[in-house]
C-alpha cells in the first residue's frame, strides 16, 4: 500500500534587514585607497599653490620679473582645478568631462607639476624655498604619472563601476531602512486594544481585527477578535 504523505510547507524566511545587508557589503577597498589617494592628491596641489602663491607675491613685490609673477597667477589657477577634480565635484566633472578620465587628470597634474619647477630661483637666500619648491612638484608629478598609468589599465573604468555598485547598494539600504520605520509606524498604530475598552455592540470591528491580528503576527496579543469570543 502506498503511503499518502503530506508535505508541510517551509515557513517563509524573514526578510533581510538592512543592518545585516550593511554589515554584510562593508567598504569596498579599492574605492578606499582611491579616496586616500585622491586626498594625498589634493593636498600636494595646495601644497603647489602656495609656493606658487608666494612665488608670485615676491616676483611683483621686488618687480624684478613681472612675467614670472604672471606664469605664477596661472599655476595657481590651474592647481585650483586640479584641486576641485580630486575632490570630484559634480559640476566640475560635467563642465570639463575630460576630469573623469584618469589619463586626463594626470596629464593636468604634471602640467602643473611642470609650472611649478620652471623658473627655479637659485639664490642662497632661497634655498629652502627652492627646496620645498622641488619636493611640490616632483610629488605631484609622481601622483600624475600614477594616475596616467592606471587610467591606461582602464583602472578608473573599475573604480566608476565599483562607486556606482556601492551609491545603488547604499540607495537599496535607505529605501530597505524607510520600509522598515514605516512598518514599525504601521505595528504600532494598529497594536490591539484592552477587551474592557470595548463593548459588546463593536462587533463591526472585527475584521479589522483580523487584519491587524495578521498584520501583526502576535499570537499572545490580546485582539478585538479575543474580546468578542470571551464577551460571547
Amino acid at each position: 500500500m502506498e503511503r499518502n504523505e503530506e508535505t508541510v510547507p517551509l515557513p517563509p524566511s524573514p526578510p533581510e534587514s538592512s543592518s545585516s545587508l550593511r554589515a554584510r557589503s562593508g567598504p569596498d577597498l579599492l574605492l578606499v585607497i582611491c579616496r586616500c589617494f585622491r586626498v594625498v592628491t589634493a593636498l600636494t596641489a595646495i601644497l603647489c599653490i602656495a609656493v606658487n602663491l608666494i612665488s608670485a607675491i615676491r616676483s611683483f613685490t621686488d618687480g624684478s620679473d613681472v612675467f614670472n609673477g604672471i606664469f605664477r597667477c596661472y599655476a595657481v589657477i590651474v592647481a585650483l582645478i586640479v584641486v576641485f577634480a580630486e575632490t570630484e565635484w559634480e559640476f566640475m566633472i560635467k563642465f570639463w568631462k575630460v576630469l573623469e578620465y584618469w589619463v586626463g587628470r594626470g596629464m593636468l597634474q604634471i602640467f602643473v607639476a611642470v609650472m611649478t619647477r620652471a623658473f627655479p630661483d637659485y639664490s642662497s637666500k632661497q634655498k629652502q624655498f627652492v627646496v620645498l619648491e622641488n619636493v611640490a612638484s616632483y610629488m605631484l608629478l609622481a601622483c600624475g604619472v600614477v594616475y596616467v598609468v592606471l587610467g591606461i589599465l582602464c583602472i578608473g573604468c573599475l573604480k566608476r563601476s565599483r562607486q556606482q555598485k556601492q551609491t545603488t547598494r547604499e540607495q537599496d539600504i535607505k529605501d530597505l531602512e524607510e520600509l522598515e520605520r514605516k512598518r514599525e509606524e504601521l505595528q504600532q498604530s494598529l497594536v490591539p486594544q484592552r477587551c474592557d475598552s470595548f463593548s459588546p455592540y463593536s462587533s463591526h470591528l472585527l475584521p479589522f481585527a483580523c487584519q491587524s491580528d495578521q498584520l501583526l503576527g502576535t499570537d499572545h496579543l490580546v485582539t478585538l477578535k479575543d474580546c468578542s469570543s470571551v464577551l460571547a
